[in-house]
C-alpha cells in the first residue's frame, strides 16, 4: 500500500466506525477509503489519542503516528510497517 492509500486510510479513521469482531465490510471498489476496516480500526485509537489536533490533515496524522511510533499499539505499528511507513 503506498502513501496515498495510507493517507486515505487515515482520513477514514475519523469517519469510519470500528467494526465488531468478525464483522467485515469491504471498501467500495475505487473508493478513496482504501484501507481495510481492520487497518482502520487498528490505528483509530492511536490517531485519536496522539494526533487529535491533526485529524483533519491526513499527512499530519501520518507524520504524527510516525513521530509517536514507540507509543503506538502493536497493531497500529504493524499497519504502518505493512504499508512501508
Amino acid at each position: 500500500m503506498n502513501v496515498r492509500i495510507l493517507a486515505a486510510l487515515l482520513i477514514s479513521l475519523s469517519i469510519q466506525p470500528v467494526f465488531a469482531a468478525g464483522e467485515r465490510k469491504e471498501p467500495a471498489q475505487g473508493s478513496l477509503m482504501e484501507g481495510t476496516p481492520e487497518e482502520q480500526a487498528a490505528c483509530a485509537p492511536d490517531a485519536k489519542r496522539f494526533c487529535k489536533e491533526d485529524l483533519s490533515d491526513t499527512f499530519k496524522v501520518l507524520a504524527c503516528l510516525q513521530d509517536n511510533r514507540s507509543k503506538l499499539r502493536k497493531v497500529c505499528q504493524k499497519v504502518l510497517e505493512d504499508n512501508g511507513q
